[in-house]
C-alpha cells in the first residue's frame, strides 16, 4: 500500500497501540469511577454513589477551591509578567544583560521541579514569610511565566511591524498603538499562555508541596495524600471530573480556532474581491 492510499498495516497497528497505551488507562479510570464496589479493580455494577460521596467530602472541595483560586491568580500574574518578558526579548535586540536575562527566562523550563521548589522554599524562609496561599501563588507564577514569555516571544517574532508603524504614522502614541493594534493581534498567544499557565498550576504537586502551608492544601496534594493510603473510588470520580473539564476546554478551544480560521479566510476572500 502506497503512502497516497493511506496508512500501511504496520502504521495502523502502531497507531492503535500508541493510542491504546495513552488513553486505555484513562478509559478504565472513567469506567471504574461508576463502580458500585469500594474495590477499584472489581466491577460490581453501575453506580454514581462515589460522585455523591465526593461532593460531600469537604476536604476535597476545599482543596479544589484553593487550587482554582491559585491557578486563576497565578496564571494572570504569569501572563502579565511573561508578556513583558516576551516583548523585551522580541523587541529589544541588544541591551546590557540580555544574555543573562534570556538565561533566567529559559532556566525554569529545564530546571527540575524539586530544585525550583526547594529554592523557593529557602527564599520564603529567609524572608520569614508564612507559607500558605500567597506563597503557592507566587511560586506558580514564577515558574509558569517562563512558558508565557516563550509563547509571546514566538508570536512577536513573526509579527508584522508595519501595522504598528502605520498606526504611529497616523498619530497614535506607542502605548495606544500597543493597546489598539499589537495587543489584539497577539491576543491568541496571550490566551494560549494563560491557559498553559493555568493548566500547569492545576497540575503542580512538587512545587506546591514545598511552598504550601496550613490551609493551603491544593487538590493534587490532597489526591496524592489519599492515594498513598490506597486508591479509592472517590479519586476515580474527581479524576473523571477533571478529565471532563479538560475535554470540554480542548473542544471549545478547537471550535474557536476553527471559527477564527473560517472568518479569516472569508475576510481574505472579500479583500481579494474588493
Amino acid at each position: 500500500m502506497s503512502a497516497r492510499d493511506g496508512l500501511s498495516p504496520f502504521g495502523v497497528t502502531a497507531l492503535t497501540l500508541g493510542f491504546a497505551f495513552l488513553y486505555l488507562p484513562i478509559v478504565i479510570l472513567v469506567i471504574f469511577s461508576f463502580n458500585e464496589s469500594r474495590l477499584v479493580t472489581v466491577w460490581a455494577g453501575f453506580s454514581t454513589r462515589w460522585y455523591v460521596a465526593l461532593f460531600q467530602n469537604q476536604q476535597i472541595i476545599d482543596a479544589a477551591m484553593v487550587t482554582l483560586r491559585v491557578a486563576l491568580l497565578s496564571s494572570t500574574i504569569a501572563t502579565i509578567l511573561g508578556t513583558l518578558a516576551g516583548l523585551a526579548l522580541a523587541r529589544f535586540a541588544r541591551f546590557r544583560g540580555r544574555t543573562l536575562f534570556t538565561g533566567m527566562i529559559y532556566a525554569p523550563l529545564v530546571m527540575p521541579e524539586v530544585i525550583t521548589g526547594l529554592s523557593l522554599l529557602l527564599l520564603f524562609v529567609s524572608l520569614d514569610w508564612d507559607r500558605g496561599y500567597w506563597t503557592v501563588t507566587l511560586a506558580h507564577a514564577t515558574f509558569s511565566m517562563a512558558y508565557v514569555a516563550v509563547i509571546v516571544q514566538s508570536r512577536l517574532v513573526g509579527f508584522d511591524r508595519s501595522l504598528e508603524e502605520a498606526a504611529m504614522d497616523l498619530g497614535a502614541p506607542p502605548l495606544k498603538t500597543f493597546l489598539v493594534v499589537t495587543l489584539p493581534l497577539i491576543a491568541p498567544a496571550l490566551l494560549a499562555g494563560w491557559l498553559l499557565a493555568f493548566t500547569l498550576s492545576l497540575d503542580d504537586l512538587v512545587i506546591a508541596s514545598f511552598t504550601s502551608g496550613p490551609g493551603a492544601t491544593t487538590l493534587p496534594m490532597r489526591i496524592y495524600s489519599q492515594v498513598r493510603l490506597g486508591v479509592t473510588p472517590e479519586i476515580n470520580a474527581i479524576s473523571t471530573i477533571l478529565i471532563a473539564i479538560v475535554a470540554v476546554g480542548v473542544s471549545l478551544a478547537t471550535l474557536t480556532q476553527k471559527r477564527q480560521l473560517v472568518r479569516r479566510r472569508r475576510e481574505e476572500a472579500l479583500a481579494r474581491r474588493a
